[in-house]
């Protein structure tokens, strides 16, 4: 696979995924299609070597994994979510000549950005049908149907200088200016679009407002991509490309949510799926100590490249630049999980194929984010190094990335299955 038709396919996996869930189902219609065969979790399995496995929990997080009977694995880690704006139970409100949406902010978003956008919705629907059962269903209205309109600078003059933003009365979307508007009757069309008639109740929901304009390259020579969830729905494509590309290497792929509200969840890092997965590919416990001990986690996350308008928010000597490789990630805190050995273990790899890396490490006066990776790592005892895509704008309704990181990294973790 070449970079174009890499990037290519890094634009419509980005479209297609306006949510977790989304991106799960994708993920896992790719992973069937390169012969990966779905497991249940509530189903015993029965696994042969050789054979290639994925396995789904809460329409959220995935799985995948080649069953090679082989101790020394290379996982590699990511998470499905991005900060967005998600509806209340009870969103819709009447006030002031329209219909507004109830909405709480999720994740660590800017939000700024989510100010005069064209916004749509999608997630999941739970319903109730005519037989008492009890199903779920996602929806992508894909159209534009609500906005958050700005104050006119005439009317706040700290607009350029101070501006505070409360997100319980400043951030909620109108949709209407119809009082008649009903939401279950918006949401049973939607099912129907989907070719689903047989709802007696519309009983809950997870949805999340997202912008509606495409992902896209930029710059003179298509030097950067944009898009909405960067971070980091460009890992899960990594992740999902290199996973696909090997057929008999022992490796391992895991997609999580909620990683930014901390992963404490079902379907989060520190929930148990990735230990239950484990524990049923090597029962034995002796066995599964010994795999952990030999294999290695590739905790993959965006990285924050050193914004051309403010430098002095980066530790000049960790700075990392955007189409300049690779970032590996370290923090004698612990916050990524990189040590020495699987720092010195991916510089081997990606300077035998000739693939650039870069380092980053936060200022010292500053806070630092987290990963997956620790989580894993400690849960898991894996040696793990936390690696990244620069990116500009993190947690921005639109971020940016350069189109020569992830084609590189794709041939890096490529790369490791040869050593």
């Amino acid at each position: 696979m070449n970079k174009e038709n890499f990037n290519e396919g890094l634009l419509g996996f980005l479209d297609a995924s306006p949510t977790p869930f989304h991106a799960t189902k994708n993920m896992a219609m790719m992973l069937e299609n390169a012969g990966f065969v779905r497991l249940y979790e509530e189903q015993s399995w029965d696994l042969v070597s050789g054979k290639k496995y994925f396995v789904t929990r809460g329409d959220s997080s995935v799985i995948a994994f080649n069953y090679i009977g082989h101790k020394h694995y290379i996982m590699l880690g990511s998470h499905t979510d991005s900060p967005n704006l998600k509806l209340k139970p009870n969103p819709v409100i009447k006030e002031h000549g329209v219909m507004k949406l109830s909405v709480e902010p999720y994740g660590g978003l800017l939000y700024t950005t989510w100010f005069d956008r064209d916004l749509s919705l999608a997630g999941r629907i739970t319903y109730l049908n005519s037989q008492n059962i009890i199903k779920d269903a996602l929806i992508d209205v894909k159209n534009p149907i609500s906005i958050i309109p700005s104050l006119a600078i005439h009317l706040d003059d700290k607009a350029n200088k101070d501006k505070t933003i409360n997100p319980q009365t400043d951030i909620l979307p109108i949709i209407s200016s119809n009082s008649d508007f009903n939401l279950e009757e918006f949401l049973r069309a939607e099912l129907q679009k989907n070719g689903i008639d047989d709802v007696v109740e519309v009983y809950a929901n997870e949805l999340s407002l997202y912008d509606t304009q495409s992902s896209s390259f930029i710059g003179v020579n298509n030097d950067f991509i944009a898009s909405a969830r960067l971070d980091n729905l460009l890992s899960c494509y990594v992740g999902l490309l290199s996973m696909c590309s090997v057929d008999d290497k022992p490796m391992l792929f895991f997609a999580s949510d909620h990683e930014e509200i901390g992963s404490s969840s079902v379907v989060g890092a520190e929930g148990s799926f990735l230990e239950n997965t484990l524990h049923r590919v090597f029962k034995d416990y002796e066995e599964f100590v010994q795999m952990a001990r030999t294999s290695m986690m590739i905790s993959m996350d965006n990285a924050h490249a050193i914004h051309p308008n403010f430098p002095s928010k980066h530790d000049l000597n960790h700075a990392p630049h955007i189409n300049k490789g690779v970032v590996i990630k370290t923090n004698s805190n612990q916050r990524y999980a990189s040590n020495s050995k699987t720092v010195s273990r991916f510089m081997n790899v990606a300077s035998g194929i000739g693939e650039s890396y870069q380092s980053f490490v936060a200022r010292s006066d500053m806070g630092c984010g987290s990963t997956i990776g620790p989580i894993i790592s400690a849960k898991i005892g894996i040696d793990t190094l936390d690696i990244g895509l620069p990116t500009y704008a993190m947690h921005s309704i639109r971020e940016v990335c350069g189109s020569n990181d992830a084609y590189s990294l794709y041939k890096i973790i490529l790369g490791f299955t040869h050593t």
